[in-house]
């Protein structure tokens, strides 16, 4: 069963930043775009990058070891056809963050 877990407050991460934390033992990167929230793996799938400490530009982080390119909304890797990331499902309550893992 899916289980919600507050991982942050939403002024933790500013519209245009990253923030990484730690959900069942996987490493997971929250994306401020516009003041939406996205998660999505921090791990890239090419070299295990991670993707928290990657350029943000609009939708698009780009890792900081490879520069390959991810959409936060989607997880497709916009650099290589085929490759993508885990999304989680981000709910915000209260100024609080919550992942569903």
């Amino acid at each position: 069963m899916a289980e919600s877990v507050r991982v942050a407050s939403l002024e933790e991460i500013a519209p245009g930043t990253a923030k990484i934390v730690e959900m069942d033992h996987e490493p997971v990167a929250l994306f401020n775009v516009d003041g939406k929230i996205y998660a999505l793996s921090n791990t890239c799938v090419h070299a295990g990058g991670p993707l928290g400490e990657g350029s943000l530009d609009g939708k698009d982080v780009t890792c900081p070891w490879h520069a390959w390119s991810y959409n936060v909304t989607t997880g497709v890797c916009v650099s290589v056809p085929g490759a993508r990331v885990k999304t989680y499902p981000v709910e915000v309550r209260d100024g609080q963050v919550f992942v569903t893992v």
